[in-house]
């Protein structure tokens, strides 16, 4: 794969589905370290999904406190870690976790956005702030899904910032997540359409 082929499926214009392009920062880090076709097709999908839920807080939860921009670099840059593990593109592994945050850190990209690539899947660790654990949804939400624990967290985030009770939270945070759910399989189909390994 060359450079081109990684900046065109992080920012080529796609329609089915709808996908935003990656972050132009995000975008040449997955050129530097040579990210394999559906890592990059993964990162825009999740990217894409933690947008949405930007938007939706924004919109019903204006009092919540979080920067935005670092939940975006986050998801488009969550699974580097996995152009040093391609294995765990398509089995199970962690190791890509602190490998990503050590590889983003290589390249310049200050700690707390190099972060996200271990705390996607450590969302019940103290301290993980409101943006960490958006990442965490959007990994979860872009293939449909649900994370009870997880969901429940961000209801609390939600309901701390405006002091509605957290069962309206509960229905509001369903009901939108349910709707970004219903583009999964098309999400699934776009990522496995890429292949797993450099040509």
């Amino acid at each position: 794969m060359t450079a081109h082929d990684t900046a065109s499926i992080a920012t080529d214009d796609i329609t089915d589905p709808p996908l935003r392009p990656l972050p132009g920062r995000a975008a040449l880090l997955l050129e530097e370290v040579d990210a394999p076709p559906r890592l990059v097709a993964h990162l825009r999908a999740v990217h894409d999904v933690a947008a949405r839920l930007v938007e939706w807080v924004r919109r019903h939860c204006p009092g919540l406190e979080f920067d935005a921009e670092a939940v975006l670099f986050g998801a488009a840059t969550h699974d580097i870690g996995k152009a040093l593990h391609p294995a765990e593109l398509s089995g199970p592994g962690a190791r890509h976790e602190a490998a990503g945050r050590e590889l983003l850190l290589t390249h310049g990209v200050p700690a707390g956005l190099a972060r996200f690539a271990g705390t996607h899947a450590a969302w019940a660790t103290p301290g993980i702030g409101v943006e960490d654990l958006l990442v965490s949804l959007a990994d979860k939400v872009w293939k449909n899904k649900r994370v009870a624990d997880l969901e429940d967290l961000v209801v609390a985030r939600l309901a701390g910032a405006d002091g509605r009770p957290r069962w309206e939270w509960f229905m509001a945070l369903d009901e939108a997540l349910t709707a970004i759910g219903d583009g999964a399989d098309r999400r699934l189909a776009y990522q496995m359409s890429h292949p797993l390994t450099r040509r």
